[in-house]
C-alpha cells in the first residue's frame, strides 16, 4: 500500500494494535455503526453515480453496492475526533510482541505450514514476516472489522476531511465489486475502509491482492486467510523486499564497531535508536523499508520486524529500556498485571503496558483495600501484591 495507506492507518492498529487506531498502533474490535437519514448524502450519492458510470462502473454494480449503504455518522465522528495515541516505543513493542500474540503466531505458522511455505516460495518473503503483518493488522484474522466498506467510504467521501482521497478509494471499491472478488454484504472492514485479514485499502487491493488458492476471487475477507496472507507477501515483494535478506536486527557498539548482541560484526546499514541512548538500537536494511511501505511508521516497521523474529523462534530484545517514571521495568509491570489479575482485579491482558484496564484494576484494588485511590502503578503496590 503506497504511502497513502498511512492516511487510513494513522490512528489504526493490536490488542493493542488494530485495524483503525493511531499511527501504527497495534487491533481493537470494530463494531457495526448504524446509518442515519441524510438528504445531503443522498444527493451526493446520486451525483456520484453519474461520475462512477462515466468511469466504467455499471449501473448494476453501483446500485447493488449502494442498496444497503447509507450515511454513517459514527464514521465521521471517528474521522474528526481521532487522536494519535502517544505510546512509548517500549509500550508499542510490548503490545506487538505480547506473549499471546507470539504464541498464536507460532501456532498459525505450524498449523498452516504447507500454505506458508508455498507463499514464501512464490514471493520470496519469509513466512514469519507476512504472518507478523497478519498479527499486527487483524490479530491473525480475529479483528477484520465489520463496518460496510461502501457505506464507510461514501460517508467519508461526502463528509470527511480528505474527500478526494476517499472518492478515489470508493471508485476502487466499486471496481473490486464489479470484478466479482466479493459481494457488497461481504465487503467489510474498518471505519476508514481498510479491509480483511491484512487491512488493505481498496487501491492497494487492486494493485497487490492475489488469488492464491485459484478459486477465481481475490478474497481477503472470509475466514480462510490464504489470499490475505499471499497478498501481504505480494505487497512486500512489490515494495522491494529482497529474498534471502533480513529486515534488520538489534545491535550494539563495541569499541566503536557495530556488532550484534552476541558480539559478531554485522553489515552496515541505517542504525536507529527510537528511545534514545542506553536503550535498544537496531540496524535496518532495505527490507525494513519495504515494511515501511505497508505502514510508514518507525514503530510499525520495527514492530513487524521484531515480531517476525519472535515468530521464527527468536528471543526478546537483549537490551532493557530501563525503569519507567514510576520506577518499574517492563518485567515489573507484567508482574503487577499478573498479580492484580490473580487477586481478582482483571487487567484484561498481560503485556506490561499500563492502559485504561490496568489503571482501573489498580483503582479497584486500592479502593477495596483501604488505600488512597490513585490508579498509579508503583513499587510499593507490586510489593504489597506479592
Amino acid at each position: 500500500m503506497p504511502l497513502t495507506r498511512r492516511t487510513v492507518t494513522l490512528g489504526m492498529l493490536a490488542t493493542g494494535l488494530t485495524a483503525c487506531g493511531p499511527a501504527g498502533t497495534p487491533a481493537t474490535a470494530q463494531t457495526s455503526l448504524p446509518t442515519a437519514p441524510n438528504t445531503g448524502y443522498d444527493a451526493w450519492v446520486a451525483a456520484f453515480r453519474a461520475r462512477a458510470l462515466a468511469g466504467g462502473i455499471t449501473a448494476q454494480t453501483f446500485d447493488a453496492a449502494f442498496a444497503g449503504a447509507g450515511y454513517v455518522p459514527g464514521v465521521v465522528e471517528r474521522d474528526r475526533t481521532q487522536i494519535e495515541t502517544r505510546r512509548t516505543f517500549e509500550d508499542y513493542l510490548a503490545i506487538a510482541t505480547a506473549p499471546d500474540r507470539v504464541t498464536e503466531g507460532r501456532r498459525q505458522l505450524a498449523q498452516l505450514q504447507t500454505l506458508m511455505q508455498a507463499i514464501e516460495a512464490r514471493y520470496g518473503v519469509p513466512a514469519p514476516v507476512f504472518t507478523a503483518i497478519w498479527g499486527m493488522e487483524s490479530n491473525y484474522g480475529r479483528r477484520r472489522g465489520n463496518v460496510p466498506t461502501i457505506a464507510a467510504l461514501s460517508t467519508l467521501a461526502y463528509d470527511g476531511r480528505r474527500g478526494d482521497f476517499y472518492r478515489g478509494q470508493l471508485l476502487s471499491a466499486l471496481r473490486i465489486l464489479q470484478n466479482g472478488d466479493v459481494t457488497p454484504s461481504q465487503m467489510l472492514g474498518s471505519w476508514a475502509g481498510a479491509m480483511g485479514h491484512t487491512q488493505f485499502i481498496p487501491t492497494s487491493f487492486e494493485a497487490y491482492a492475489v488469488d492464491f488458492n485459484g478459486d477465481g476471487r481475490r478474497d481477503i475477507w472470509s475466514d480462510d486467510p490464504t489470499d490475505g496472507l499471499a497478498s501481504a507477501a505480494a505487497y512486500l515483494r512489490g515494495a522491494g523486499w529482497r529474498r534471502g535478506e533480513i529486515w534488520g536486527q538489534e545491535v550494539q557498539r563495541v569499541d566503536g564497531q557495530l556488532r550484534d548482541m552476541q558480539g559478531a560484526g554485522v553489515p552496515s546499514g541505517e542504525v536507529i535508536q527510537p528511545s534514545g541512548p542506553g536503550t535498544p538500537a537496531f540496524v535496518t536494511y532495505r527490507n525494513y523499508r519495504a515494511i515501511l511501505r505497508y505502514n510508514n511508521s518507525q514503530s510499525y516497521g520495527i514492530g513487524v520486524g521484531h515480531l517476525s523474529d519472535r515468530l521464527a523462534g527468536g528471543g526478546p530484545l537483549v537490551r532493557s529500556f530501563g525503569a519507567d517514571a514510576n520506577g518499574l521495568t517492563l518485567d515489573d509491570r507484567i508482574a503487577l498485571q499478573q498479580d492484580l489479575t490473580r487477586a481478582g482485579y482483571d487487567t484484561q491482558g498481560v503485556d506490561g503496558v499500563i492502559g485504561n484496564n490496568t489503571t482501573q484494576a489498580i483503582r479497584a484494588y486500592e479502593a477495596a483495600n483501604g488505600l488512597p485511590v490513585t490508579g498509579i502503578p508503583s513499587r510499593a503496590l507490586l510489593d504489597r501484591l506479592r
